[in-house]
């Protein structure tokens, strides 16, 4: 046991070591960099980082003052170009936005993959250009839209309706729960064509507190996104943490979809397939190992991973 311990020292040591000198090294070779905007002047290792303060927003209106409306920042290993004028902002998103289109991708996104099929992450491709062609014709689209008005105010008058209801009984409303539950039951029938959630239960708290974990762990700073060298270490265990809340995430949808899937094979299982026996025991495990069911999962996963 001690033997294992000193030996994870030793190659921390080693890879804390090559980290150091590797910086160090590409550090001392910023001068020479050409065609750069002007910006502080970076540190060893950790560049501009200690200029960011705890309000970076302002930190870098301050600095803009000093250095112009286009800035170059070291910030530890990452090159990052700030841009804070009206008109430099147009020429990026506006003129020049396929240039600029691509993204640094956060660390704790990358898990289970989930920059591998965001449109928000993905870069510019065949991948993209798909899933922005299937957004606009069948979600985002005009049609689409006027569809589902009908929806939308059905949600709204929901809303009241619970609220409404808390009032008359004297109970306390908690907004954040209540628009959370809105907001979620409107994407779910977006989705599946139903409410995940009963206003007049809590079985939308969970989704709530594995989002807002998620949302806490995306906005921390994290390490690795200054120092893609810890990337295998996750010294912070941010990306760890995010894999744990995805995987809860995807296991309640399954459940739910799994529900719905068993009722419908109740139902009519037997005349669509003519293959399923009325005496088979339909239970979880038996769905899990339907064709139809692995089909419907992949589906699943690849609808998440969109948003």
């Amino acid at each position: 046991m001690e033997m294992e311990m000193e030996f994870g020292v030793i190659v921390l040591g080693l890879c804390i070591s090559c980290a150091l000198i590797q910086a160090t090294f590409s550090m001392l070779g910023v001068g020479k960099l050409k065609n750069l905007p002007p910006g502080p002047t970076p540190l060893p290792i950790i560049g501009s980082l200690h200029l960011l303060g705890d309000q970076p927003h302002r930190s870098l209106a301050n600095l803009a003052k000093t250095h112009g409306p286009i800035m170059f920042l070291k910030l530890g290993r990452i090159t990052t170009l700030i841009i804070s004028s009206a008109d430099a902002a147009k020429q990026v998103l506006q003129k020049q936005d396929l240039v600029f289109s691509n993204r640094h991708i956060p660390d704790a996104l990358k898990a289970h993959n989930h920059s591998h099929y965001s449109m928000v992450w993905l870069p510019v491709g065949t991948q993209w250009w798909t899933l922005r062609k299937i957004f606009n014709s069948n979600i985002f689209s005009s049609n689409s839209l006027d569809a589902n008005q009908h929806l939308r105010s059905q949600k709204v008058h929901e809303l009241i309706a619970y609220c409404q209801r808390a009032s008359e009984s004297n109970d306390s409303v908690d907004i954040g729960r209540a628009a959370f539950r809105t907001t979620l039951n409107l994407l779910s029938n977006t989705i599946f064509s139903k409410d995940l959630t009963d206003p007049y239960e809590d079985s939308g708290k969970e989704f709530k507190e594995i989002v807002g974990n998620v949302m806490v762990e995306a906005g921390k700073p994290n390490l690795v996104d200054f120092f893609p060298m810890l990337k295998k270490i996750d010294p912070q265990g941010i990306r760890r943490r995010m894999s744990h809340y995805f995987s809860k995430l995807f296991d309640n949808f399954y459940k739910i979809e799994l529900n719905g899937i068993q009722k419908f094979y109740l139902q009519y299982g037997n005349k669509m397939t003519g293959s399923i026996s009325r005496s088979e025991n339909f239970n979880q495990r038996s769905l899990r190992n339907n064709t139809l069911i692995i089909r419907t999962k992949q589906w699943i996963c690849n609808k998440l991973y969109m948003y």
